[in-house]
C-alpha cells in the first residue's frame, strides 16, 4: 500500500497543474501576433529552454515564421522593460545569451508533436484553450468596446461645443 501511495505522489508531482489566468499573463502581442516565448514554455513542459529551442531547429520545417519566430534586440529590451528585468552585469556571466523565440497558437501547438511527452500535450491542450476563450472575450466584448468609443466621441463634441460658447 505504502509503495502505491508513493508512486502516486510522484506522479502528481510531475503532473502540471498551470491555470489559464498564469498562461494569459504570459500571452504577448509582437508583429500583430499573440506568442508565448521559448522560456516560458519550457517551464510550462518541464525541459530546458536550450532543449526546446534544439528540438524546434532539428525540426525547422515544421515551423515557418508564422509559427515561430526570433525577437529582435529592440522588441526583447521592450519586453524586458515590461518584466522589470535589469541587463546582465558581464557578459557571459549568466542570463540569455541568444535572443528569444516567439510562438504562436500553431507554433505551440507544433511543439506538443515534436517534443513528444505526455506533460507537453497536457499543457499544449491548456494553452490552446486559454487562446480560445481569449478569442471568444474579445469577440464578446468588442460591441461593448465599439459603444463605449462612440460615447467618447460624443463626449468630446459635447465639451468642444461647450467650450466654443464660452
Amino acid at each position: 500500500m505504502d509503495k502505491k501511495t508513493n508512486e502516486i505522489s510522484v506522479k502528481e508531482a510531475k503532473e502540471v497543474l498551470i491555470k489559464e489566468s498564469q498562461i494569459r499573463n504570459l500571452i504577448y502581442e509582437i508583429r500583430g501576433h499573440q506568442v508565448m516565448l521559448d522560456s516560458d514554455l519550457a517551464m510550462m513542459y518541464q525541459v530546458e529552454t536550450k532543449n526546446l529551442n534544439k528540438a524546434v531547429k532539428r525540426n525547422v520545417n515544421r515551423f515557418p515564421e508564422d509559427f515561430c519566430f526570433q525577437l529582435s534586440e529592440e522588441e526583447y529590451n521592450s519586453l524586458r522593460f515590461q518584466f522589470g528585468t535589469s541587463k546582465e552585469i558581464e557578459p557571459g556571466k549568466g542570463g540569455r545569451r541568444y535572443l528569444p523565440y516567439a510562438f504562436t497558437e500553431q507554433g505551440i501547438s507544433m511543439l506538443s508533436a515534436v517534443l513528444r511527452s505526455e506533460i507537453a500535450v497536457k499543457v499544449s491542450v491548456r494553452i490552446m484553450r486559454t487562446f480560445v476563450e481569449m478569442r471568444r472575450f474579445m469577440a464578446n466584448n468588442s460591441l461593448v468596446l465599439s459603444r463605449i468609443n462612440e460615447l467618447e466621441v460624443k463626449q468630446l463634441s459635447y465639451q468642444k461645443e461647450t467650450d466654443d460658447k464660452f
